[in-house]
């Protein structure tokens, strides 16, 4: 049985604010993903297609460096396959198409809080498997990182429910949570490009599956698309959305989780929604609410809540210890 210490870094972590940006960058690469993606459906691509050119191309990006990074040692394909195969599917395109199955009936805005409620899912998961019960500023974040997502999605302005609709959504949230959680495993050898690799080759495999068969509908045109009030050719797009939104958002996402932990990379990753703000506004011109800014400025809280608390947790010892995802 393999063994390793406690999965939370310790308050003393010198590393932190360097893997504190690698995190924001992640989250950043992430939200850039939306006016890329807007840009593709507004000019006649199907959901489906753009998120399954999105994996598919970012796989085969990362794979030669994947490769190199390996060094032969596939073993560690063999023997992490289980893991793999359930990064690729739950966190990767699972979590997609439960999204878009969730859009279908639901509002947008409630969609995304409900996925977002992922975080918690990793607090309880941590609380239920290995013992780490959420303390108080921690239940402070969550609340506030809530609320504050209520005000930056607008969830109450043209609001949407259908239990169809939230039960998609709910397993969003279980995707969400199931790549902060499997990315923190520091157990299994793989470099985090390595797992990232895998899980996108996985996904987009899946994905690609998922499209043959007619379960999501694959719809795609070479027509030119708008992009900050200009014509941009259709690759422009697909290339941003593969390379930044899916490459580098989910290597740097697997690499800041192993070092934060996944209870405050999942707190990190929901500046996400801040980020496509500021994307949102600079490429399509949509300037935030200030009960949006407000709403950001209570993320950006729960977050310090959680890393305070954090820091002030008594400091782990590095006891070997099972871990199992």
């Amino acid at each position: 049985m393999t063994t390793t210490v406690a999965e939370t870094p310790t308050r003393t972590t010198p590393a932190f604010l360097p893997s504190l940006g690698i995190a924001l960058a992640s989250a950043a690469a992430f939200g850039s993903s939306g006016p890329f993606a807007k840009s593709l459906l507004e000019a006649g691509w199907s959901p489906g297609a753009a998120v399954t050119a999105r994996i598919c191309i970012a796989a085969v990006v990362l794979l030669p460096v994947a490769v190199v990074m390996l060094r032969g040692r596939w073993y560690l394909l063999r023997r992490n396959a289980t893991l793999l195969l359930t990064y690729g599917v739950v966190a990767v395109a699972a979590v997609q198409l439960a999204f878009f199955s969730a859009v279908q009936t639901l509002s947008v805005g409630v969609a995304l809080l409900l996925e977002y409620l992922g975080v918690v899912l990793v607090v309880l998961w941590l609380w239920a498997r290995h013992g780490q019960r959420p303390r108080r500023w921690t239940v402070v974040g969550i609340a506030l990182a809530v609320a504050g997502l209520v005000l930056v999605l607008d969830v109450l302005g043209g609001m949407r429910v259908d239990g169809a609709g939230v039960l998609w959504a709910l397993a969003a949230a279980v995707g969400l949570a199931a790549f902060f959680v499997l990315s923190a495993r520091a157990d299994t050898g793989l470099p985090p490009l390595v797992m990232a690799t895998g899980g996108l080759v996985v996904g987009g495999v899946s994905l690609v599956v998922a499209g043959l068969v007619g379960v999501v509908p694959m719809t795609v045109t070479t027509t030119d698309v708008e992009l900050g009030g200009l014509a941009a050719p259709w690759w422009v797009p697909v290339l941003t959305l593969s390379l930044v939104a899916a490459a580098f958002a989910y290597a740097s996402g697997v690499s800041a989780t192993r070092r934060l932990g996944s209870k405050v990379a999942g707190f990190v990753g929901l500046t996400e929604v801040l980020f496509s703000l500021v994307f949102a506004w600079l490429l399509l011109g949509e300037l935030p609410l200030p009960v949006q800014l407000l709403g950001g400025v209570l993320v950006v809280a729960g977050v310090v809540a959680v890393r305070y608390d954090e820091l002030r947790a008594v400091e782990p010892v590095a006891t070997p210890s099972p871990v199992e995802p």
